[in-house]
């Protein structure tokens, strides 16, 4: 009879980016400085924000648990990455690649729901400026945080639990920079494609219920200022946190489906454009939204 397969609890191998191993400095100068940027950025951002009492109000609640988002999600990778270019150390525990997936996958679904939120949040104070701290109350925005947190978890806990559970039987080196998920079940010696189809699933519910609203948000935000003496002034607020939403969904997207429908799109392609889905938002986050708010700018200049 057929022997099931065997399980290996091995590390993993990550591998980096293929084929670009020989350009490792260009590599770690891009993470090493994206790294910083966003300790130093975001750091500051949240310091401001917990020191300054006249940064309470809503939108500086949702923008600080952004902040604590990426301050979460960037350690769990780059500090790994910089290792394998910097020490040639390319070996992860086999609970802790599971541990750095969940992480990150949560982290940006926590994201997706933040940025939502904050879209809110201004369509709130354009369209309904004179409710504005009625509906956004207290006890509002920790219903909001909550629901942000929960449903991330329940998007992430199955999932983990799928992967966790698949027998890895195969070559444990992971084609990528880190524990992603799609590149990760290709390893398991049964068929993974229950968990890929979650995975897509549950990604594509999320982003299809969160831009959809952030869209209409926007669209009638759009409608009552037209004509009117701030329409600049809400265009330049809204005008950032369009950036960011934009840096956060164009890469993430793109990444999501290149993985899983991309067979023509090389594996050092898809594998680079992963990362920096992950990098390059929460380098650019404090840089194009948090220090050109007026208030935060105003703050960080009062601190130093």
């Amino acid at each position: 009879s057929l022997q099931p397969p065997q399980q290996q609890i091995l590390p993993f191998i990550l591998v980096g980016v293929p084929s670009l191993e020989a350009f490792p400095t260009c590599l770690d100068i891009l993470f090493c400085s994206g790294y910083n940027i966003t300790l130093v950025g975001n750091g500051v951002v949240l310091l401001v924000i917990e020191l300054d009492n006249s940064l309470r109000d809503p939108i500086h609640c949702f923008l600080g648990r952004l902040v604590v988002i990426d301050v979460v999600m960037v350690p769990s990778i780059v500090p790994r990455m910089l290792s394998m270019f910097w020490l040639s150390s390319t070996e992860i525990g086999y609970m802790a690649c599971f541990v750095q997936m969940f992480l990150v996958h949560s982290t940006t679904s926590e994201e997706s729901g933040v940025l939502l939120a904050m879209a809110v949040d201004h369509y709130v104070a354009i369209c309904h400026p004179l409710k504005y701290q009625a509906i956004l109350n207290r006890q509002t925005l920790a219903q909001i945080g909550l629901a942000i947190v929960v449903r991330a978890l329940l998007f992430m806990v199955p999932l983990t639990g799928m992967v966790t559970n698949l027998p890895y039987c195969h070559s444990p080196v992971v084609p990528h920079s880190y524990c992603e998920h799609m590149a990760m079940v290709k390893l398991a010696c049964t068929d993974p494609r229950p968990s890929r189809l979650y995975s897509v699933a549950g990604s594509s519910l999320i982003v299809g219920m969160d831009m959809p609203f952030i869209a209409v948000s926007y669209g009638m935000m759009l409608k009552t200022v037209l004509g009117k003496k701030l329409c600049w002034k809400a265009f330049s607020t809204c005008g950032r946190h369009i950036c960011v939403t934009l840096l956060y969904y164009i890469p993430g997207i793109a990444s999501i489906y290149a993985q899983q429908f991309g067979s023509g799109i090389s594996v050092h392609a898809q594998v680079l454009l992963a990362d920096l889905y992950l990098t390059l938002p929460t380098m650019l986050n404090p840089i194009v939204y948090s220090m050109r708010t007026k208030q935060i700018h105003q703050a960080v200049l009062k601190m130093l």
